[in-house]
């Protein structure tokens, strides 16, 4: 994970994750799509510091990719579902740290309040931690099985890549898409429902990282008039694929299903109910991601260029909702669907409102 726009900073891949009106990825460094908060000024303290750091707002966009991968296998949501989102949010914050670190020299010269060229925060304290959430993420990935380590190792291999040597060459982008849809595949894995079924809704999910991550490349410049309105005409063809109903599922699949929440795991097919549930969290996703694009199109200046990364960002959530509930899983896309609001919450009162990816 990185920084850029909601989707990293510079950002998810994941991810994230995620969370207000700032931009979300400037630098786009974290491929677990999601955000990085950028506050208006530095937090005092600390904890503030590392809560800076961590970017903490756009961690609410991290779980939906687990779960939407449970869903999307046809399996419902367990505890092993719960250790794969313990996995992500550790590679997650990772990236995050790790972002900082490989970009303090440049951060000293263009942003020089966030925690470690402020002094704040030591370099080395942040690689330590980037490590260290490295380990813990592959440990928790481990203990929900070993289907889910095979996809956790490449997701945090992934993310360092990115954050160390990829982040500011043609590949960032699409390495932060794959960050991201291995973050839902790894949901897909660990609840025990395979993740072959799960890769559909993997390119659909990382296909939106794609497109935010493209915009954040220019996020602290502007400029760029064709990276939004690429990304919003990719806004337009993922709202139609996420809309269209999916086949039924196979009796294998079904049978497969492990226990967990009741009534999240997919039907024979989706009913009409998850249906309307699935267009309207699709147009919720379209509504929050297609404006600021427009708007960054019309005038590519930083200003809206740091906002179309930041309604990308926090596009992530209703569309993971709105691939869960794709696959059927009511439940499930009403739970994801409700960190949206819970991450507006933690924002204001956390006084991190604004988030960047860069």
């Amino acid at each position: 994970m990185s920084r850029t726009a909601a989707p990293a900073q510079d950002t998810p891949a994941t991810a994230g994750a995620t969370a207000a009106d700032g931009p979300v990825p400037g630098d786009a460094s974290t491929p677990l799509p999601g955000p990085a908060p950028h506050t208006s000024r530095p937090r005092s303290g600390r904890a503030g510091a590392w809560a800076e750091l961590l970017r903490l707002p756009a961690l609410f966009t991290v779980p939906g990719d687990a779960l939407a991968g449970a869903a999307a296998a046809g399996a419902r949501p367990g505890p092993r579902t719960l250790f794969a989102i313990g996995s992500s949010l550790c590679l997650y914050e990772a990236g995050m740290a790790l972002n900082d670190w490989a970009d303090r020299t440049e951060d000293a010269a263009e942003r020089p309040h966030r925690p470690i060229p402020s002094g704040r925060i030591r370099p080395a304290a942040a690689l330590t931690a980037a490590g260290a959430l490295t380990g813990v993420g592959l440990a928790l990935a481990a203990g929900a099985g070993r289907p889910a380590l095979a996809v956790a190792a490449p997701l945090a291999a992934t993310v360092w890549a990115y954050d160390l040597a990829l982040k500011h060459t043609p590949a960032g982008p699409a390495a932060m898409a794959a960050a991201r849809g291995l973050d839902l595949l790894l949901g897909a894995a660990a609840t025990g429902g395979g993740t072959r079924a799960a890769l559909p809704s993997a390119a659909l999910l990382g296909t939106h990282t794609l497109a935010v991550t493209a915009v954040s490349r220019r996020e602290t410049t502007g400029g760029s008039v064709l990276a939004p309105l690429a990304a919003l005409a990719t806004t337009g063809a993922l709202t139609r694929l996420v809309t269209h109903r999916r086949t039924r599922l196979p009796a294998g699949r079904r049978a497969a299903a492990a226990p967990g929440l009741p009534g999240s795991g997919p039907a024979e097919r989706p009913s009409r109910a998850t249906g309307v549930l699935a267009t309207a969290l699709a147009a919720a996703y379209a509504a929050t991601a297609a404006r600021p694009y427009f708007h960054a199109a019309l005038n590519p200046s930083p200003p809206l260029t740091q906002r179309a990364v930041g309604g990308g960002i926090r596009a992530t959530i209703p569309l993971q909702a709105a691939l869960a509930a794709r696959s059927g899983s009511a439940v499930t896309s009403l739970l994801v669907a409700a960190l949206a609001p819970a991450g507006r919450m933690f924002a204001r009162r956390s006084g991190m409102r604004k988030v960047s990816i860069t």
